[in-house]
This record gives structure tokens, sequence and C-alpha cells, in this order.
């Protein structure tokens, strides 16, 4: 099950029957016919449980008692196309929910009375997202959130209300219409708080931090060895100097304080400055062990 059908499904396990949240899905998956006897609606969803809540939606509200079609995807054969069919009092809900205006073209975005309203808002974003919502797995590292919208007005209110719960939103146009998006993952899960899915909002926290987690501990690791190959490195250069030293002029040509340095260079490779300065019978700071390195690699040089 993918990170957006959880969400979806955990919305959907909400008792909300608000009127905004219908008015979302109606605008943004619905559209309107016309017979004989009047205006018809279908309303489409590839999910099987967001078709029975429409129709669950317009039971509650309004007594309506409409019917569930569904074809087969042409292109993918395995998914299937609900269409909640309602033909009976269509004006009626319509004029209710405020939407009657924008099917005829004249209005395209939120109605005033709920950006205005916070619980309509939270309603309507429930509505918005179940209808056009998806979010990218957070195990990918990469945060999306996306409401698609077929009008750009309509987005841009999306946005809009966003912002009014403090999510940094923001919209781009998009093939056939425009995407209102959040790319912070603190944005993601405070969105999940505002539509009310807090089990969602735990996993994906739960996710981010266990990512992060790898991440440093990685991070870490490679800084790590990073760390011991340059002092390997390090290390080898100065050995092979002490070996021309001995082959040339001889160890015991060296100061004392300078052979005890080498020495337990030679004998321990893999020892970092700390650990040499740790080994001598006289107590040496790094930078004073660093200093008697140097002056090896020097004499090394200069022979």
């Amino acid at each position: 099950m993918s990170f957006t059908t959880q969400v979806k499904e955990e919305v959907l396990g909400l008792s909300d029957r608000e009127r905004s949240q219908l008015s979302a899905i109606i605008k943004m998956s619905g559209s309107l016919g016309l017979t004989s006897a009047g205006l018809t609606l279908s309303i489409l969803t590839e999910n099987a449980k967001i078709a029975r809540h429409i129709y669950s939606l317009l039971e509650d509200l309004y007594g309506s008692h409409p019917d569930i079609r569904y074809h087969q995807k042409t292109n993918l054969k395995k998914n299937r196309v609900y269409t909640v069919f309602l033909d009976q009092e269509v004006e009626a809900i319509l004029s209710d929910l405020q939407l009657a205006d924008s099917f005829f073209g004249i209005e395209t975005g939120i109605a005033q009375s709920i950006l205005k309203d916070d619980e309509a808002g939270r309603a309507y974003l429930r509505g918005a997202f179940l209808a056009n919502g998806s979010i990218r797995d957070p195990e990918s590292g990469k945060y999306q959130l996306e409401i698609f919208s077929v009008y750009q007005d309509h987005a841009e209110d999306l946005a809009q209300l966003m912002r009014k719960f403090m999510l940094d939103a923001k919209v781009i146009e998009h093939k056939n219409g425009a995407v209102t998006y959040l790319q912070r993952a603190e944005d993601i899960m405070d969105f999940l708080i505002v539509i009310e899915a807090m089990q969602a909002k735990a996993n994906f926290e739960e996710i981010k931090i266990m990512r992060e987690t790898r991440n440093d501990l990685n991070r870490a690791n490679n800084a790590e060895a990073a760390n011991i190959a340059r002092t390997v490195k390090a290390s080898m250069k100065t050995i092979n100097n002490i070996i021309k030293i001995m082959d040339t002029i001889g160890f015991d040509s060296l100061p004392s304080d300078l052979r005890q340095v080498a020495q337990v260079r030679v004998s321990h490779p893999d020892y970092s400055i700390q650990e040499i300065a740790d080994s001598l019978e006289t107590p040496l700071s790094k930078s004073g062990v660093n200093h008697r390195l140097r002056k090896i690699n020097k004499i090394a040089e200069e022979l």
C-alpha cells in the first residue's frame, strides 16, 4: 500500500460529514451532464472506498441515492474507474454547496465562506486530497505533497487556504491544469495534522527520523573512514622517510626525541597523532608530535 493510500484510508475513517469536503470532491472530480430530465452529476475516482464515501456523503447530507458504476481503464486494465452518478436534485445540491457558478464557468475558485472558516477549510482540504492529492513515499527521502486542479485559480485558492494554516504552499502550471504543492517535510506533516491524519503524520515522522539517523551514521562512518585513510597515507609517507634515513645515515643519527617518535610510528602505522603522543615516555601534545614528524620528513627529503 502506497503512503498516499494510507493517508486517504485514514481520512476516510474519520467521522467528517462536512459539506465543504463534498464540495471539494465534486469541484475537483465532478462533471455535469444534461438530459431531458435535467442536470446529471458524475463524480469519478479510481478508488472504490472513495466512491463509497462519496455515495455516503450524498446520502447523509441530502438523502440522495446515486448509482455507483465502473469501467476498466483502456491503458491500464488492472485499474477500474468508478463513477458516482446522480440525476436527482443535482441543481439544488450544487446550489447548496455554492458550486453552481463554477460549473457554468463563472466561478472556479474556492468560496469565501470556506476560506474564512477554519473547520470548513480543514474539511475542504480533506476532500481536495481525497480527490486529487498524492504524497511521495517518505522512504524516498524526497518530500513532496501535490494536489492537482483543473483550474489555475482553484490551485491558487488552495494554496491560499493552506497558507492560512501556516503551510508554505506553492503553485506550478501543469499539463491540463495546475498543481498546488508542499516540499518541506515539516509542512507535509503539518498538513497531515490539519486534515487530522494523525497516524499518517506519526508514520511519516518516524520514517523521516529513521532516514536522518541512517544518513548521520553513514556520514559519520564515511568521515571516520576518510580520516583513517588520511592517517594511513600520512603514516606511510613518514615510515618510508624513516626507512630512507635508516638506509642512508642510520637511525642513531636522529636526535633522541625524534627517534622516540619515529620508533612509535614504525611500530604502529595505524596510530593517530594523539595515540602516538600518548605512547611516548615523555608526555607530548599533538602539535609537538606533528612538529617532530615534520622534522623527520624534512631530514629525509634533504638526503
